[in-house]
């Protein structure tokens, strides 16, 4: 019997991040790879084959210090924390149509902060706040990254399939 080849599915979402100064100078730009969660890979993998209920909205929420880890979901991720210092809840993402297996952001999504504060990374999830909904995916910066009252992070995300 010939055994047939596989070919599997790979997931990666590059997260680009601009801190922009008060004075509209760009203070730091960060570009890298996120961790995608188990429980984001059941979500694809639920909604994509086991008529699960597909989430409509993804906000993107700042991570303050600590490691993600696979296993982490918005309600148990001992790890790390989420930052604080920035104005509102976590802020809508807001994807384009996927075209050649990639989406991201038509444009990016804007965190006005409001304190002092440490931002080592960033993550998307299926609530605006709180510890109930979908953690899809982490990324962790090269290092944290501190910033001021006035400051203005502009993240944008794409995702892509292969």
């Amino acid at each position: 019997m010939k055994k047939e080849s596989s070919i599997g599915l790979n997931l990666n979402n590059r997260w680009a991040v601009t801190c922009v100064g008060s004075d509209g100078e760009v203070k730091w730009t960060e570009e890298k790879d996120n961790l995608i969660t188990t429980e984001g890979l059941n979500h694809i993998l639920d909604t994509s084959f086991h008529a699960g209920t597909a989430v409509t909205t993804w906000y993107i929420g700042l991570k303050g210090s600590g490691s993600p880890a696979a296993a982490d979901t918005l309600a148990s991720h001992s790890t790390w924390t989420e930052a604080a210092g920035y104005a509102g809840t976590r802020k809508e993402w807001t994807e384009g149509a996927s075209s050649a297996g990639s989406m991201t952001n038509s444009s990016s999504v804007d965190f006005s902060i409001n304190a002092t504060a440490t931002i080592a990374g960033a993550f998307l999830a299926s609530a605006t706040s709180g510890t109930t909904g979908t953690l899809y995916g982490i990324v962790d910066f090269t290092a944290a990254r501190s910033v001021l009252s006035g400051d203005t992070l502009q993240i944008t995300v794409t995702v892509t399939a292969s």
